[in-house]
């Protein structure tokens, strides 16, 4: 198992944000955490990530217990959180912002190998490797935020909400690049998202996140002809 999240409970202040919150990840897959704004995804990925403490429960990836770790260990272990509203330095270069992942000891040591591979993957950066990240359309953005996480070779990808304020057919195409990630890179990757359809399009399994707790889960197949989530989520 890749990553297991058991009881977790997480506080703002006094305010409880994640209430008893479990769940797994298997290797391999892609994972979608689904809900309303402030349903608690985004508090969940930055606890995982370290960014947050939980006030109790347990979070274990492949078998060690990571509560209590610093954000740069969690790193350490691969666990890449990419984060919403992509965290990007907007007045360095593409090229810049993909050095500045590579900030742990083996990756900076492969960063040119690793550098040629992610331009591969994406190649509109390619073409836009000195330009400021800045001046980058919001698909571009995104990518590069993408792009700059696993220049710090991930094998646990956190991304929050990857379509937000994207267009439609941008949206599909950062989908694409996701996809491409699980299938011809191997990287197991958890992702929040509000865009229900793109999440279970790309999705094996899907956790649906209501005030703070899972309140529906399952395979992304079965999940989607369940008639109250084709309703309030999918709109049909």
């Amino acid at each position: 198992m890749s990553l297991v999240i058991n009881s977790l409970d997480v506080y703002y202040g006094k305010v409880q944000i994640l209430i008893e919150i479990s769940l797994k990840v298997d290797p391999g897959s892609i994972t979608a955490l689904i809900g309303p704004n402030g349903s608690g995804k985004t508090t969940l990925l930055k606890t995982i990530s370290g960014i947050l403490r939980p006030m109790k429960g347990s979070i274990k990836y492949e078998d060690k217990e990571i509560v209590g770790l610093q954000p740069h260990e969690i790193v350490e272990l691969g666990i890449i959180h990419v984060p919403e509203g992509r965290g990007l330095f907007p007045y360095l270069t593409v090229y810049e912002n993909l050095l500045l992942g590579s900030y742990n000891k083996k990756a900076r040591e492969r960063f040119k190998d690793n550098l040629e591979k992610i331009l591969t993957i994406f190649p509109i950066l390619k073409e836009r490797l000195h330009q400021k990240a800045g001046t980058l359309s919001g698909g571009e953005q995104q990518m590069l935020a993408i792009a700059r996480a696993l220049m710090a070779e991930p094998r646990l990808l956190l991304i929050d909400e990857p379509s937000l304020g994207l267009a439609p057919k941008i949206i599909d195409t950062v989908y694409e690049h996701i996809k491409t990630l699980k299938e011809s890179e191997k990287i197991t990757i958890l992702l929040a998202e509000q865009n229900a359809a793109k999440a279970f399009e790309v999705s094996d399994y899907v956790y649906v996140l209501e005030t703070g707790r899972v309140v529906r889960e399952g395979k992304a197949v079965e999940l989607i002809q369940d008639e109250e989530i084709r309703r309030v989520y999918l709109g049909i």
